[in-house]
C-alpha cells in the first residue's frame, strides 16, 4: 500500500518537468492520477483531459466530470504555469496579461472548481507550486513574479478559509529546476550563451546546481500525504538554500 493509496489526485501541466515527476511519484504511492493539459498527449498511468486552466468554463467541465467518475477529488496539484523575462517598462500590457491569466487566474479557476467538491465530500489537499520569486526579487521577471506572490497569497488565503472544513493548502517555493521548460527558455532568451547562461543559472543556488524535477516530487508527495496532516498555510523552500543562505 502506497501512501496515497485509495486517492484521487488531479495534477495540471502534468506531462512534463516538474508536474510529470510529482505524476510520477503519486502513481507510484498508489494515486489515481488526472493531468490536466493544454493539448493532448500520453502520460503513462495517467488519464489526460485537454483542458486550459485559463478557461474557467472548461476547468469547471472537466474537473466535474473527474469528480463524476471517480467520486471525489482528494488532491488537486496547481503546476501549470508560464514564464516570462522583462521589467515593468518592457513587459507589455498583453505580456503581463497572458502571465497573469495561466499562473494567477489558472489555479484560481481550478481553486473554485475542485474546493465545492472537497466541501462536499469532507476535506482534501491542495499544493500550489509558487517561486522563490514569490516572497525575493530576481531581475527582469515582473509579470512572473506578480503572478507567483499572488499564487503564494491565494495559498495562505485557502488555507485560512477551509481549515474548518478539512482542507489543507500549501505551497512549494523551488529554486531553478533543471526541466525541459528552462532548457527552451535559455535557448529562447540566450541564443548562442546557452552554455554560459546554464552555469551561471546553476552555480546561483548556493547549493551549486539546479534541482532535479524528482526532487520537487518528494516535497510534494509529502505536503499531500496524511504524513502532512498537521501542516497546512505554508509555502516551503525548496531551493537549495537560495532563500535562506544566499
Amino acid at each position: 500500500m502506497g501512501r496515497l493509496a485509495g486517492k484521487t489526485a488531479i495534477v495540471t501541466g502534468g506531462a512534463s518537468g516538474i508536474g510529470l515527476a510529482i505524476v510520477q511519484r503519486f502513481i507510484a504511492e498508489g494515486a489515481a492520477v488526472e493531468v490536466l493539459e493544454r493539448e493532448m498527449c500520453v502520460v503513462e498511468g495517467a488519464v489526460v483531459s485537454v483542458c486550459d486552466v485559463a478557461d474557467g468554463a472548461r476547468v469547471e467541465a472537466v474537473v466535474n466530470e473527474i469528480h463524476g467518475r471517480r467520486g471525489r477529488i482528494d488532491i488537486l496539484v496547481n503546476n501549470a504555469g508560464i514564464a516570462h523575462v522583462g521589467n515593468a517598462l518592457t513587459t507589455t500590457e498583453a505580456e503581463f496579461e497572458r502571465v497573469q491569466r495561466v499562473n494567477v487566474f489558472g489555479p484560481a479557476n481550478c481553486l473554485r472548481s475542485t474546493l465545492r467538491h472537497m466541501v462536499a465530500d469532507g476535506g482534501g489537499v491542495v499544493l500550489n507550486l509558487a517561486s522563490c520569486v514569490s516572497v525575493m526579487a530576481i531581475a527582469d521577471r515582473f509579470a512572473y513574479g506578480t503572478s507567483k506572490g499572488a499564487v503564494l497569497a491565494m495559498t495562505y488565503s485557502v488555507a485560512k478559509d477551509f481549515l474548518d472544513k478539512g482542507i489543507r493548502c500549501n505551497a512549494l517555493l523551488p529554486g531553478r529546476v533543471h526541466t525541459p521548460f528552462v532548457d527552451g527558455f535559455i535557448a529562447k532568451n540566450y541564443p548562442g550563451r546557452e552554455a554560459e547562461m546554464f552555469e551561471k543559472l546553476s552555480k546561483a543556488q548556493p547549493i551549486g546546481r539546479m534541482a532535479r524535477p524528482e526532487e520537487m516530487a518528494h516535497a510534494a508527495l509529502f505536503l499531500c500525504s496524511d504524513e502532512a496532516e498537521f501542516i497546512t498555510g505554508v509555502g516551503l523552500p525548496v531551493d537549495g538554500g537560495t532563500l535562506s543562505i544566499r
